[in-house]
C-alpha cells in the first residue's frame, strides 16, 4: 500500500539517534581532516590531498547544519572557503596556513563535543577563528595565524574534548557468522535437552559426543567474537603525526615520525589502555630525546632527528616499540636523583636497566624546571600504570647519544586468559598463566610470616605468603606451595595452600567497592558459581621486593 506524505506533515525523528550518528561521523572526518592537513604540509602541490581536504570540510558543514550544531556549520563554512581560495591556486599553502587549519580541526572537534552536550551556539573562540579564517581567504594573515604553542595545547584539548563513546565497526560476514553459530548453538542446546529427557536409554558416549559437539560450537563463537573486537593499530599511531608536529614546532626542533607494523591488530580494550602511555612516551621523545638541529649538526647527526613508532607479534604477545636517534638517557643524572629522593642509597651496584626502570618511579624527572610538557615526572608512571593494567611490560634501552628504544609487550586480548588455578585460605585465587615459571613445595619449617626467602637451586627467591598479605584467618596448612612468577626479569614466590591447574578465564571487572584492593586485578566466575579474584602481578611483584627494588619491575 503507498502512502502519501503530506509536505505540511511533520515526521517523528529520533534526535538523539542522528546526534550521536553525526557525533560518531564527524570523529572520523575530523581525523581524516587532520592527516591531510598535515600531508598538505610536506606535499603543498598535491592537488587530490586540496580537494579531499575541501570534500571533508564541505561534508562537515552540511552535516552540522542538519543537527542544527551552528558553531560546526559556522566554523566548517569558513574553512571550506579558505580551502576553495586553496584549490584555485588564489592562495598558496604555507606553514602558518596549515597550522591555521589545524587549529580549525582542533575547534571543530571542540565545537562538537559542546554541540552533544546542548550547547551549539558558537562560542567566542570559536567566532574569532572564523574572522581569521575569513581574513586568511582575503590573502591576509595565514602566515602570523596561530603561535606554535596554541596549536599544540588546542590539539589536546580538542582531542579530548571531543571523544566520542566507544563505538566498533564489524564486518557484515562476521555478523552473519554469529547468526549462523547461534542458531546452530540452539539446535545443540536442545539437542542436549532431548538427550537429558532419555538420559536412561543413551550411552555415556553418546552424551559426550553431544558435549563436545556444544563445545565446540561455543569456542568457534567465542573466537569469532574476539576477532570481531580486533582492531588495527595503524588509527591510533597516526594520531602521533600531529603531537609530533606541534612540540617540535613550539621547540624550534625537526622530527620525522615513521610508522611500522599499522596492520597489526589488537583487542579494542587494548588500544584504549595504550593511547595515553603512547602519548606520553612520544612527548617525552620528541622533549628529552631529539636534540635541536644546531646541536645535533655539532654531534655530525641530520639536523632532522628520526622517530619510529613501531609494532610486530612475539609469539602470543604484540610488542609496540617506540626509537629516537636522540641524546639517550643521562645515565649518572637519574641516579643523583633518584638518590637525592631517597629510591636509591648512593653507591648503589645498579644495572644499566635497574637505572633506566626509575624513571618509571611516580614523581620522577631529571627536569629542574616544570614546564607545559615536562617535569612533573607523571609522563612515565602513566606508561607504567597502564601497560601494568594490561598485564604486560614496559622495557628500556639507550645508548648515550645515539637514542632511545622504549619497548611494550602486552597479550592480545584482555577478555580471556589462560589462568592458573591456586586455593588460599579455602577460596580460589587466578594467575595469568604466562607469569607462572613454576610450581615448588614451601619447605617444612619455613619462616610462617607475611615474606620471607626460599633457596631455589642454589639462588635466593623472595617469597609473598598470600594467607598473611590478603590478612585471611586461620593458619597455613602444614604442606604449602609456591608459585614462582616472573614479570620484567624480575622473579618472586607466592606462597599458596594448593594448586588446582590450569583454566580458560573470562575477566570480568571488579566491582567498586573492590577497585582499591591491593593485589588483585579483576575477577573471574567459576564453573560452580563461585567468585574467583585475578592476582595483580606488577603490584604483587613490588610489595614483595620492596621499594629499593622498584627498577627491576619499571
Amino acid at each position: 500500500m503507498d502512502q502519501q506524505i503530506d509536505p505540511g506533515d511533520e515526521i517523528e525523528i529520533d534526535r538523539e539517534v542522528l546526534v550521536q550518528a553525526f557525533v560518531t561521523e564527524a570523529g572520523e572526518v575530523l581525523a581524516q581532516m587532520e592527516q591531510l592537513a598535515l600531508a598538505l604540509e610536506s606535499r603543498p602541490e598535491d592537488d587530490e590531498t586540496i580537494h579531499s581536504l575541501f570534500r571533508a570540510a564541505h561534508t562537515l558543514k552540511g552535516s552540522g547544519s542538519l543537527v542544527g550544531f551552528d558553531a560546526v556549520r559556522e566554523l566548517a563554512h569558513a574553512t571550506e572557503d579558505l580551502l576553495d581560495k586553496v584549490r584555485s591556486r588564489a592562495l598558496r599553502v604555507s606553514d602558518g596556513l596549515v597550522s591555521l587549519l589545524l587549529r580549525s580541526v582542533d575547534l571543530l572537534r571542540v565545537a562538537v563535543a559542546e554541540g552533544a552536550a546542548g550547547r551549539t551556539a558558537a562560542s567566542p573562540e570559536t567566532t574569532s577563528l572564523g574572522e581569521r579564517l575569513r581574513r586568511a581567504s582575503g590573502g591576509e594573515g595565514a602566515e602570523s595565524g596561530l603561535a606554535p604553542a596554541e596549536a599544540g595545547t588546542a590539539a589536546g584539548a580538542g582531542a579530548a574534548a571531543a571523544r566520542p563513546p566507544r563505538t566498533l565497526r564489524v564486518e557484515v560476514g562476521k555478523l552473519d557468522r554469529m547468526i549462523d553459530l547461534s542458531g546452530e548453538i540452539a539446535i545443540s542446546r536442545g539437542r542436549l535437552a532431548d538427550m537429558l529427557e532419555r538420559r536412561r536409554t543413551l550411552s555415556i558416549e553418546e552424551i559426550l559426543e553431544a558435549h563436545r559437539e556444544a563445545d565446540r560450537l561455543y569456542l568457534d563463537l567465542q573466537d569469532l567474537i574476539m576477532q570481531a573486537r580486533m582492531v588495527p593499530l595503524g588509527p591510533t599511531f597516526q594520531q602521533h603525526f600531529r603531537t609530533v608536529r606541534d612540540l617540535a614546532t613550539a621547540q624550534g626542533k625537526q622530527v620525522r615520525l615513521t610508522l611500522e607494523g599499522e596492520d597489526v591488530e589488537v583487542d579494542t580494550a587494548v588500544v584504549e589502555h595504550i593511547r595515553d602511555p603512547l602519548v606520553h612516551m612520544v612527548r617525552n621523545a620528541v622533549d628529552h630525546g631529539i636534540e635541536a638541529p644546531a646541536d645535533r649538526t655539532a654531534r655530525g647527526k641530520d639536523p632532522c632527528g628520526r622517530l619510529t613508532l613501531r609494532a610486530f607479534h612475539e609469539g602470543a604477545l604484540v610488542v609496540v616499540q617506540l626509537a629516537d636517534d636522540g641524546a639517550g638517557l643521562d645515565r649518572d643524572r637519574i641516579v643523583r636523583r633518584a638518590v637525592e629522593r631517597g629510591l636509591v642509597t648512593a653507591g648503589a651496584a645498579l644495572t644499566d636497566q635497574e637505572v633506566y626502570g626509575l624513571i618509571f618511579e611516580p614523581g620522577f624527572s631529571t627536569r629542574d624546571e616544570v614546564t607545559e610538557v615536562s617535569g612533573r615526572g607523571v609522563g612515565m608512571d602513566v606508561v607504567r600504570r597502564n601497560v601494568d593494567a594490561l598485564r604486560g611490560s614496559v622495557s628500556v634501552d639507550s645508548v648515550a647519544g645515539q637514542g632511545t628504544t622504549v619497548t611494550l609487550r602486552f597479550p592480545l586480548t584482555l577478555a580471556i586468559i589462560q589462568g592458573f588455578r591456586v586455593v588460599v585460605g579455602g577460596d580460589v585465587y587466578i594467575l595469568p598463566l604466562d607469569a607462572v615459571a613454576e610450581c615448588v613445595e614451601l619447605p617444612a619449617g619455613a619462616d610462617g610470616g607475611r615474606t620471607g626467602v626460599l633457596n631455589l637451586r642454589g639462588r635466593p627467591l623472595p617469597y609473598l605468603r598470600l594467607r598473611r598479605y590478603f590478612e585471611l584467618a586461620g593458619e597455613p596448612p602444614a604442606r604449602e606451595n609456591v608459585v614462582v612468577v616472573e614479570h620484567e626479569g624480575a622473579a618472586v614466590g607466592l606462597a599458596v595452600d594448593a594448586l588446582l591447574g590450569e583454566s580458560q578465564t573470562v575477566i570480568k571487572p571488579l566491582g567498586r567497592m573492590l577497585q582499591g584492593v591491593r593485589g588483585v586485578s579483576g575477577s573471574a566466575v567459576l564453573g560452580d558459581g563461585r567468585v574467583a579474584l585475578i592476582l595483580d602481578i606488577p603490584g604483587l611483584l613490588r610489595d614483595a621486593l620492596g621499594r629499593g627494588h622498584g627498577a627491576l619491575l619499571s
